[in-house]
């Protein structure tokens, strides 16, 4: 009977589905299996079936169909797992089933980039997920999901049940096969008890055989994966670290079932069993590492409530609704004690809310009306109410959890010379191992198997391999929970690198929100409260920072024909009168006489005038961030230069440079100038790591080595940024620095103590002083070592 060649199954009698593939007539079990076959080689990529490292699944027939996935069309399906991005292009997070190998990554990746309008996608082996980026005006979401399908793979939104979906059903697989090699391992090591204390010839071939039964399905299930990885490896000529552990189980079971099926020679079904329960042990925990990570930082919409307190018109009260059913403009209540469902604006109350799931802040902040609140955090005294202003995948703790999903897509420098380094590293020890097995042999050939596997035990590179991503995960966690979210794999290892920081003024050093401070009149027929008014009219609906200022002074008046130009000021009618508010020679423009600036060098200054006379002058003042006297200061102590890149062009960035004596100060730079001065900075060899908060501070944020955006920067500022400033505490940028060095530290012991587990281990074994029973619990030991040592960066 014919096997399917895409799934395995057996083909049942009289079916005639066939397929041409590699000059060969290939058979298949169904019309699915062979329209999924059919699918990948008109797609040009017919050597996935040399790459693969196992059959696949067969596929659902109703897969097949697009019509399947016409509702994933719909925005309010798209809404829990789909963003959309500034540049009009969707970003989609799905969990694709049937995933077994890095061939299915290999070949989902490369038939999907060939479907028009998709600009990325990335595949992640290990989770299981997805992320698909394309344009709407060319293709729509359900025929991507349909090509997905067509290829043997059904997609499904990467929402919250599926990815617990995914991480339960590996937890149980990892534990089955765990149970079955402890089990094995017990029973095996009874029988191994009386062989080695020399049972009686004639019940030895009975351990004997009772172990070699015991241990079958150890090895053949349990060390699967084992076996599975080494395959895997060796087809996409990878050496890792799979390709030993393979060979020293696979070697000792094949050699003690020769000894037990024709006699003679040592059986170690003992040793193959423990050897196996160590290293799924060992991955198990790493698993369970995996997951938590993921739902401590990946997950973090699972904080948020089921329902909210919306008001009713109808019923003039506020009554419990779903989450999802919230819109922009809705009101909402939240109860001390309870967790904000949205962001929004504070219309009514005053209460303490805890921020610590952004910031790492665990004290409360006051809030009251007019102030904004975010998505997750915690409401602590008192009742507030609020008017919803971004709900669901728009919220500012969706984008967050969106920016850590990407992170976690990047592979550090670090980790991928770890990689290679452990690659290499197998590759010496298996030719150590055939020179050791070769010696052996000719002095002591009984021994000589024996000795190999546990030369292939103990310098299994388990540890290398975990040495720079244990310690990368713990820097990250760690950083995360003091306010600062890493975007960017390289952050942690340019850190060390970096040589001058270069800060924005306006939303950075300064908290970004500038207050009036003074008021000269310049006539006597209206007073200081009618020019406020007249000028926060002017600046309603304005988004710039210096609107802001005048804010508290509005409703007295209503501006109308507003039209604003930029850096230059604003005009329009205030109760029947053209006002011009702004610079100098922009408020001034219609004036026979332009008047005489004041002669103050503190604060920015704005002039008000109508048609025929200038009115007021207007001081404005930023305050400075509490946390930048002491960081500035504390990053110069480290040896590096710090300066300011500002576009304000009026002498408050010089007074800010002097008061916290910077190294440098530009002030009145274009967006432009600001990259240039840092190109210039990259070319005298320097390291440079800028932080940022606005949209002019994008093209800079994208050309400095590492990239700081502020908590409150906009949210392209922060789509450009390598890390952003949850906390807008100034002092996480030290403290970056700090665990940077630690995490450089670590790595660096970690692959020290490695390495010289391994070269001080490799000759012990090879003159045959550790059995290979020790040589699992040795190597389990020295991977515990590397992940407890990195687990101090918690600590410090």
């Amino acid at each position: 009977m014919t096997d399917c060649y895409h799934c395995g199954l057996a083909v049942p009698p009289g079916s005639d589905f066939t397929l041409t593939l590699e000059g060969q007539s290939r058979d298949f079990c169904c019309p699915g299996c062979q329209a999924v076959a059919e699918a990948i080689v008109d797609g040009g990529l017919a050597n996935f079936y040399q790459f693969r490292s196992e059959l696949n699944q067969r596929p659902d027939q109703e897969e097949a169909t697009a019509d399947k996935y016409a509702p994933f069309d719909l925005p309010e399906v798209q809404q829990d797992f789909v963003r959309e991005q500034d540049n009009g292009q969707r970003q989609a997070q799905l969990i694709l089933e049937s995933i077994t190998c890095a061939a299915c990554v290999w070949l989902i990746e490369h038939h999907l980039q060939k479907v028009s309008g998709v600009t990325e996608v990335k595949v992640n082996a290990n989770t299981h997920r997805c992320l698909l980026t394309w344009d709407p005006e060319q293709q729509n979401l359900s025929q991507l999901m349909h090509e997905l399908a067509r290829i043997g793979y059904a997609p499904q939104p990467g929402t919250d049940d599926q990815q617990h979906r995914v991480q339960l059903q590996e937890q149980r697989t990892t534990l089955m096969r765990l149970a079955v090699a402890g089990i094995g391992m017990m029973q095996v090591g009874m029988f191994a008890v009386a062989l080695y204390a020399g049972a009686l010839e004639a019940w030895e071939s009975f351990f004997r055989w009772v172990s070699f039964a015991v241990a079958t399905p150890v090895v053949f299930y349990s060390a699967r994966s084992f076996f599975q990885g080494a395959k895997r490896a060796l087809q996409m000529r990878h050496l890792t670290m799979d390709v030993p552990v393979a060979l020293a189980i696979g070697g000792a079971y094949t050699a003690s079932g020769w000894a037990t099926i024709f006699g003679g020679g040592e059986v170690y079904f003992d040793s193959v069993s423990m050897f196996t329960f160590f290293l799924l042990w060992g991955r198990y925990l790493e698993m369970r590492a995996r997951h938590r990570n993921s739902l401590a930082t990946g997950r973090l919409a699972q904080l948020l409530p089921l329902t909210a307190d919306k008001w009713q018109e109808n019923n003039q009260c506020f009554a419990p609704v779903p989450l999802k059913s919230l819109q922009a403009g809705d009101r909402v209540q939240i109860s001390a004690g309870a967790t904000v469902p949205c962001d929004g604006l504070v219309i009514d109350g005053r209460s303490g809310i805890v921020e610590a799931l952004l910031t790492g802040e665990p004290d409360a902040v006051e809030k009251k009306a007019g102030d904004t609140v975010t998505a997750g955090t915690l409401n602590t005294d008192a009742p507030l109410q609020i008017e919803v202003q971004a709900v669901g995948a728009n919220t500012r703790l969706s984008a967050i959890e969106h920016l850590v999903e990407q992170a976690q897509q990047e592979k550090p420098r670090q980790v991928a010379v770890a990689d290679r380094l452990a690659g290499y590293f197998v590759g010496a020890v298996l030719i150590v191992s055939a020179l050791v097995f070769t010696s052996w042999y000719f002095i002591e050939p009984e021994r000589a198997l024996w000795i190999t596997l546990s030369v292939l035990v103990v310098t299994c590179p388990c540890a290398l391999s975990l040495a720079s991503p244990a310690a990368l995960t713990a820097a990250v966690a760690e950083l995360r929970s003091r306010g600062l979210l890493i975007t960017r794999g390289h952050v942690l290892e340019s850190l060390s690198s970096i040589t001058r920081v270069v800060f924005d003024k306006t939303g950075t050093l300064t908290v970004g929100e500038p207050q009036v401070s003074d008021v000269l009149l310049l006539q006597d027929d209206i007073d200081r409260d009618q020019v406020l008014a007249i000028a926060a009219a002017l600046e309603a609906g304005s988004s710039h920072p210096l609107a802001k200022a005048f804010a508290p002074f509005a409703g007295r008046y209503f501006g109308r024909e507003l039209q604003q130009k930029t850096g230059q000021g604003v005009s329009g009618r205030v109760e029947g009168i053209n006002y011009r508010l702004g610079r100098i020679d922009f408020a001034a423009a219609e004036l026979s006489q332009v008047p005489t600036a004041p002669d103050v060098t503190s604060g920015q200054w704005l002039l008000l005038c109508d048609n025929a006379r200038a009115i007021a002058w207007f001081a404005l003042q930023d305050t400075l961030r509490d946390s930048a006297a002491d960081s500035v200061k504390q990053l110069q102590a480290r040896g590096l230069k710090v300066e300011l890149l500002s576009g304000d062009s009026s002498p408050v960035g010089q007074q800010l440079a002097d008061e916290l004596g910077l190294d440098d100060c530009l002030t009145g730079v274009t967006p432009m100038q600001k990259l240039e001065r840092v190109k210039a900075l990259q070319a005298a060899g320097e390291k440079v790591l800028m932080v940022g908060d606005g949209i002019n501070d994008i093209p800079v944020l994208s050309g400095a080595d590492i990239s700081v955006a502020m908590g409150g920067a906009t949210d392209l500022a922060q789509t450009q940024a390598d890390s952003i400033l949850l906390s807008s505490d100034l002092h996480a940028l030290n403290n970056a620095f700090e665990c940077a060095g630690m995490t450089k530290r670590i790595i660096r012991q970690n692959l020290t103590w490695a390495l010289a587990y391994n070269g001080s281990a490799l000759p012990l074994a090879a003159l045959g002083l550790i059995p290979p029973y020790l040589a699992a619990i040795g190597m389990s030991l020295s991977s515990l070592v590397v992940v407890v040592n990195a687990l101090r960066i918690h600590k410090n």
